[in-house]
């Protein structure tokens, strides 16, 4: 069976899973894969839920080293990460968009952590270091747009230069971070 076989497009950035069972192999990573390359925004998810009303959102997650997400936080939810394949770094935020902790992700051959759960209300993002990372997410449903409250020191998604540069900034702060905390 191929990715194309079970796997419904629901828009440019989210597949769903169509099936009682959903299973995921390389064949389907890669399709996700192609996909993120050639969104916009360059990221893409398979959805293993049903449906955004679910009480349990389960994903797998396509990020391009060349996509932004905008730090931001979720209210009254936890959410987790469990890596497949690449590298990223999930960078957290303290309240005045101060870099306080930065987890280090790769697969579990990679030696570096794989896994990690925040609970809710703490600002973080993932930054991709490899050509693209892949990874499972868990959080809580259902869905609503108002529970994801984005950084307002950070800037949005449609401003390039000023994410640019944000990046830059950032790459610099999570440098000094992992200097002084090694």
């Amino acid at each position: 069976m191929t990715a194309e076989n079970n796997i419904k497009k629901s828009n440019d950035e989210v597949f769903v899973a169509d099936g009682p069972v959903v299973k995921v192999d390389r064949n389907v990573t890669e399709f996700l894969k192609s996909k993120s390359a050639s969104n916009n925004r360059k990221r893409v998810r398979l959805s293993a839920h049903g449906d955004i009303a679910d009480k349990l959102h389960e994903m797998i997650i396509v990020l391009t080293g060349k996509g932004y997400i905008r730090p931001h936080k979720h209210s009254g939810k936890s959410e987790s990460f469990h890596i497949i394949e690449g590298l990223l770094d999930v960078v957290i935020f303290g309240e005045d968009g101060k870099v306080a902790d930065v987890i280090q992700m790769g697969d579990y051959a990679s030696g570096r952590i794989f896994y990690y759960r925040i609970p809710d209300a703490i600002y973080h993002a993932p930054f991709v270091k490899s050509d693209s990372a892949v990874f499972h997410e868990v959080t809580n449903g259902p869905f609503s747009r108002p529970d994801t409250i984005f950084a307002p020191w950070a800037p949005e998604e449609n401003n390039s230069s000023a994410v640019d540069n944000y990046i830059v900034k950032t790459a610099k702060e999570v440098d000094a971070f992992l200097r002084q905390h090694k």
